[in-house]
């Protein structure tokens, strides 16, 4: 009997909150109304990390009792750019022509959460850091959301990682929210655009959370987030948010609050505000 595969795509799942994505939908499904997936694929670069957390999913999905569980790979990819968007664009041809004896396949769930930031003045940090940023963060998740819809039908949802600098220009982080404001931008527009199709599309914004992500803005000069809030909590009301049918996802209070203030600062002070007063050590 044929049947269409359904499978969850979360980019970036080799750590923080990608990483957290794919536990919290693999171990914690129940909690949460997504459907049934046969596959969850998680893409990320880093390769060792990748077969390590699959590993132990597909582990826990032999014994006793989780057999309903979805199979996980790891697929080691890097997905800046178009070119990062033709290797996606591979895996999809690579599925649709295995899985059509079968019935085919269904994208239930997109989770843009592949991209990075970078700490300091933009005339002092190296250009091709930031164009490799737009890249991944603006190019590659636009390319993943447009080669996903033709696999997605009513009842499936895409999830894009945006950012609490969505709302206003950063000095110190300008690009980065640049990137972040377009996919604000972007999802919020897509949802509209989506709604009578039943997809739903939500975008997240966290602020300061507690991930690998300063380290790797800062090139090592910052090794923790500040007050870094739960990646996990994060990501547990984004998904409950997504399944509400949110358009944006805003977990702490505190961020709800800079969100809405940031409707009444203006765009030209918070950048001078940011710049004077939130440096950030970079050693690039």
């Amino acid at each position: 009997m044929n049947f269409m595969k359904r499978i969850a795509i979360i980019t970036g799942a080799s750590s923080g909150m990608g990483l957290e994505f794919a536990r919290e939908l693999f171990y914690n499904a129940d909690k949460y109304q997504y459907g049934h997936f046969d596959e969850f694929w998680l893409l990320a670069r880093r390769k060792n990390r990748l077969y390590d957390i699959a590993y132990d999913m597909n582990h826990y999905r032999e014994k006793p009792g989780n057999e309903n569980l979805p199979k996980v790979r790891d697929i080691e990819i890097d997905l800046t750019g178009r070119k990062g968007t033709g290797s996606f664009k591979a895996l999809l041809d690579a599925e649709k022509l295995t899985s059509q004896k079968y019935g085919g396949f269904e994208i239930g769930l997109l989770i843009n959460n592949a991209g990075f930031g970078t700490y300091g003045e933009f005339a002092y940090t190296p250009l091709e850091k930031e164009l490799d940023m737009i890249d991944l963060n603006c190019t590659s998740l636009t390319g993943l959301c447009g080669l996903s819809l033709e696999y997605m039908n009513q009842g499936s949802f895409i999830i894009n990682t945006a950012s609490l600098a969505s709302f206003l220009p950063l000095g110190n982080f300008a690009v980065y929210a640049a990137t972040k404001a377009y996919v604000l931008s972007f999802s919020v527009a897509l949802a509209a655009e989506l709604e009578s199709r039943g997809i739903k599309v939500c975008a997240m914004c966290p602020g300061s959370v507690s991930t690998e992500f300063a380290n790797v803005a800062s090139n090592g000069a910052r090794k923790e987030v500040l007050h870094g809030k739960s990646a996990v909590k994060t990501v547990r009301h984004c998904l409950k948010a997504a399944q509400k049918g949110k358009t944006i996802a805003l977990w702490a209070f505190i961020w709800k609050f800079k969100a809405f203030m940031s409707r009444f600062v203006g765009k030209t002070a918070g950048a001078r505000f940011t710049f004077k007063h939130e440096k950030r050590p970079s050693s690039f």
